[in-house]
């Protein structure tokens, strides 16, 4: 058998490094790609090698691919920048997409045995509120709104491209929002849930939500690299909860009062203006947008039932990954609870 590697990229992130943890369970070798000074470095685990080096610094890439001849090299490719705003940015654009077509480049220049890309649900045009949203072959950013979304179509279609076109033996995995304990960069939900069990939340929002734990997800990529077939996606992620199921689900596990007034959507739509305009006038960022209240209220209904087919994707109730993670910010500081936290 040939010496068999794993290139991560993102090693430093929730995911990747979740991905490096599961992998190093399965005796695995790995190879992380990491960010020069990024401090999230120390949770990659010490028996993975760290390369520094970036997704847009194809120099880097080079040494990060040049392993031993006999290698069968899997490539992991999780690194992007992950936004709630909606508007455009140039580093978005330049990590999200340049930076995913110079690792396609380097899968082909190397003669990699898999390849599998990390996209995002965003990359997939929505359907009507109702319909399950189900895996596409064919991405364009003009059917996706917010151009976080559109990068990962954009990325998610040269990576089609090269399947197509040059070969590549490669599939997409697209999860939801990705939430669980260690996310050490404090993503929309751990924030969320440090918001709301702190009472900076006197109200909520009409809508729903989905999100996959990092744990279910690293295990359902690990999976994709042994058992996705080439040029297919899978959807990954969990049972669709409303807002109000949200708010239950963090007061029920932490013990923090629930919020009863929820705004309709209409009114929340008059509150986002005020607080667009608020924002214009401070200079400090709105605590709530059009495009965060687009997610809210979009159709966050998606169909994993295609990877759990395929590859035995499973997740665990959304209620445990929330209890997780309310002790693990705890744990960190984060929090503060007079009671016990029921699980």
């Amino acid at each position: 058998m040939k010496n068999r590697i794993y290139l991560v990229t993102g090693a430093a992130g929730n995911l990747g490094s979740s991905v490096c943890s599961q992998l190093l369970e399965k005796d695995e070798r790995i190879r992380a790609l990491v960010l020069k000074g990024d401090p999230a470095a120390e949770r990659v685990p010490k028996e993975v090698e760290i390369m520094i080096g970036d997704v847009t610094d194809t120099a880097s890439l080079e040494r990060f691919f040049t392993v031993e001849d006999d290698s069968e090299v899997i490539v992991i490719h999780c690194a992007s920048i992950v936004t709630v705003s909606g508007d455009y940015s140039k580093k978005l654009y330049d990590v999200n997409v340049v930076g995913t077509q110079n690792i396609i480049d380097k899968c082909l220049e190397h003669k990699v045995k898999k390849f599998v890309y990390i996209s995002s649900t965003s990359a997939i045009p929505e359907l009507p509120n109702g319909q399950k949203i189900t895996e596409v072959d064919h991405f364009s950013p003009d059917d996706i709104i917010g151009h976080y979304g559109k990068t990962k179509a954009l990325a998610s279609q040269a990576v089609m491209d090269a399947v197509n076109k040059k070969g590549l033996d490669a599939s997409i995995v697209f999860p939801s929002g990705i939430c669980g304990p260690h996310d050490y960069a404090y993503g929309p939900v751990a924030n969320f849930i440090i918001d709301y069990v702190g009472g900076k939340m006197p109200g909520g929002v009409a809508g729903s939500f989905n999100a996959v734990d990092v744990r279910d997800l690293a295990d359902g990529v690990i999976s994709c690299c042994d058992k996705g077939h080439k040029g297919e996606g899978y959807i990954m992620g969990n049972t669709c909860v409303s807002m109000k199921e949200m708010y239950q689900i963090i007061s029920r596990v932490s013990g923090a009062k629930e919020v009863k007034i929820i705004l309709p959507i209409p009114v929340a739509n008059v509150m986002v203006k005020l607080l667009g305009l608020g924002s214009k006038i401070t200079g400090k960022p709105a605590i709530l947008t059009a495009f965060m209240l687009y997610n809210l209220t979009r159709n966050n209904n998606f169909s994993s039932e295609k990877a759990k087919r395929e590859l035995e994707y499973h997740t665990r109730p959304f209620d445990e990954t929330i209890a997780d993670m309310v002790k693990w910010l705890i744990e960190e500081g984060k929090i503060y609870l007079n009671v016990s936290i029921n699980s």
